[in-house]
């Protein structure tokens, strides 16, 4: 039976108590070790599927591991062989994954992505563009104006709305940005118009969370939601 891989931490590591992992009914956890490192194991259920059960149980894992120590989490569906090849593995790349547990150590991933309040950008837009607050204008006037002219409209008002979602998308990683360690693009996801993950100390989280909150305050078109902390899935280098 092939091996489901949750994450790399070091050999001193203790599982976390009570936790399974994905399967029907969940597999049981254990480590196998390498070069001074472990990584964190079950076996793989025959038909692996990106099930919420087992996607939920995988997440789990690795967050109550990161608690406890450094841990590289590995996305959702990392299958080796067998548990001899993962030691091999951690062996063989030993000197690089305890580098970045190293680089790791003490740190967190919140993701923060950002949707524009569909009415409220509009209004700005418009209230930007005398040109086209003009044609608006005219248009209304004349009942909604002809079909060519509510086309000029639209396209108009889109290009103005994906102008403002690049200005607000530089605003947020300039101001962000300086706050973490790394920052990078996030998991991509319908819906939102950027996404960045950022790589903090856990103890100097609350800049970064403040920062956003004053951001929202100040810029109320836009929506900010913010996911963390969450294991550094986006600064583990493959």
């Amino acid at each position: 039976m092939s091996t489901y891989v949750y994450g790399i931490t070091r050999e001193t590591t203790a599982l976390p108590k009570g936790l399974a992992g994905v399967g029907e009914p969940p597999a049981g956890l254990r480590l196998v070790t390498g070069g001074g490192l472990a990584a964190v194991v079950s076996d793989c259920p025959e038909q692996l599927r990106p099930k919420r059960r087992d996607l939920l149980a995988h997440q789990k894992v690795v967050t109550e591991l990161a608690r406890e120590a450094p841990v590289l989490p590995l996305r959702f569906g990392s299958v080796s062989d067998d548990d001899r090849r993962v030691g091999e593995v951690l062996t063989e790349r030993a000197e690089r994954y305890a580098g970045q547990l190293d680089r790791l150590d003490g740190r967190v991933e919140y993701n923060v992505k950002a949707v524009h309040q569909q009415d409220a950008v509009l209004h700005l837009v418009l209230a930007d563009d005398p040109e086209l607050r003009a044609l608006t204008e005219a248009n209304r006037r004349a009942g909604g104006g002809s079909y060519d002219d509510r086309l000029r409209v639209g396209e108009l008002v889109a290009a103005r709305v994906k102008e403002r979602e690049q200005w607000d998308a530089e605003l947020l990683t300039q101001v962000l940005e300086p706050l973490a360690e790394e920052c990078r693009p996030g998991p991509e996801s319908s819906g939102w118009f950027v996404s960045l993950s950022f790589l903090v100390r856990e103890a100097e989280a609350d800049r970064l969370l403040n920062a956003v909150g004053r951001l929202g305050k100040a810029y109320t078109h836009l929506e900010l939601r913010v996911n963390g902390p969450l294991p550094p899935y986006s600064f583990v280098d493959s």
